[in-house]
């Protein structure tokens, strides 16, 4: 199949060109940067045989251009602004997604596979995220451009085009472009210690979340929804897998979920003045100390795939920060070895 790919020289998107390869499918990949997305895409695995085709999702009829020449798009793009300054937040997550899928509808792609994110339902009303769960009222820029975005899936989904929105939890794994959201997280407790407080986090390999991706593209079956949050780990369970991985006893320190909300707080202010290498926002926060598990089950039984364990994901993650440079030596702590992609 013929697939476009917005987003491919990010984290997901350059991983989702990989497992799309490996399943047979020929990927159109749609980047604003063609040296960076062949460079990412190197590390991934995929070689120079991919076409590009240049463009900003923000730019509607350079859009429409690689969708008439594809039979299905997987939408990775996004800005991401959980733990950091984010760019056009409401361009890309917003603007930019109405040009993918709503023209992807109006041509007749199938399927349509937009990869959203559990941010969308957090803070959670009960103790277990759904793909039913009700879409949460963020606070923060990035939560309610992508409850926009998310929205206009849906009415998409309601009229009857076949969109597949995909909810995955913190994406983690070896050779992401960038460091943000849970790899920078990973980084920053190795390096300065983790906060044990209320909640937890929903880890996910980047590796199983690709695979997902490349097994949606079953056209014919109509709008569908995939929770894929992860492995959900308290941050006491976090910090031992970590120390796990390692070898070695990362430092702990316990905050009341209200002080950690408000240090970050701080932070978010002080970040304003000086530039603090440490990845807790009052965003970021909110997240930490709400997260629930996600059921993923229906997810994983419909796709046919079951994830990997959560150690092997966390000591590959590490593995590589370490391997880039990101962490110290004797931080890492975690065994020599090419990490597999």
């Amino acid at each position: 199949m013929r697939v476009l790919v917005t987003g491919a020289s990010g984290f997901v998107g350059s991983h989702a060109v990989a497992a799309l390869v490996a399943a047979g499918h020929e990927p159109l990949l749609l980047v604003r940067n063609p040296e960076k997305a062949r460079k990412v895409l190197a590390d991934v695995g995929v070689g120079g045989m991919v076409p590009l085709h240049e463009a900003d999702i923000r730019d509607a009829e350079a859009v429409r251009n690689a969708l008439e020449q594809c039979e299905a798009v997987i939408h990775a793009a996004a800005e991401i602004g959980v733990v950091s300054h984010a760019g056009d937040l409401v361009g890309t997550n917003v603007a930019g997604l109405k040009n993918v899928l709503g023209q992807a509808a109006a041509l007749g792609l199938d399927p349509i596979v937009h990869v959203s994110t559990v941010a969308v339902f957090v803070p959670p009303v009960g103790p277990l995220i759904t793909a039913e769960s009700p879409l949460s009222a963020p606070r923060n820029a990035y939560g309610r451009t992508k409850v926009s975005g998310e929205r206009y899936a849906r009415r998409l989904q309601e009229r009857g085009d076949p969109v597949t929105v995909v909810y995955p939890g913190g994406v983690a794994g070896p050779y992401q472009p960038s460091l943000d959201a849970l790899m920078d997280g990973l980084r920053a407790g190795l390096a300065q210690g983790w906060p044990i407080t209320a909640g937890g986090v929903c880890v996910l390999d980047v590796r199983d979340l690709a695979t997902a991706l490349a097994r949606c593209l079953e056209p014919g079956r109509g709008p569908r929804r995939f929770m894929l949050g992860g492995h959900h780990l308290t941050w006491a369970e976090l910090a031992d897998a970590c120390d796990e991985a390692t070898g070695g006893r990362c430092r702990r320190f316990r905050v009341p979920a209200a002080a950690l909300r408000g240090a970050a707080a701080v932070l978010d202010a002080v970040k304003r003045i000086r530039p603090i290498d440490y990845p807790l926002t009052r965003d970021a926060a909110e997240m930490m100390v709400t997260m629930v598990p996600t059921l993923d089950a229906p997810t994983l039984e419909a796709l046919g795939m079951s994830l990997r364990p959560v150690r092997e994901t966390i000591a590959d993650s590490l593995r590589w920060l370490a391997e880039e440079g990101h962490l110290a030596p004797g931080k890492a702590g975690v065994p020599a070895g090419k990490v597999a992609r």
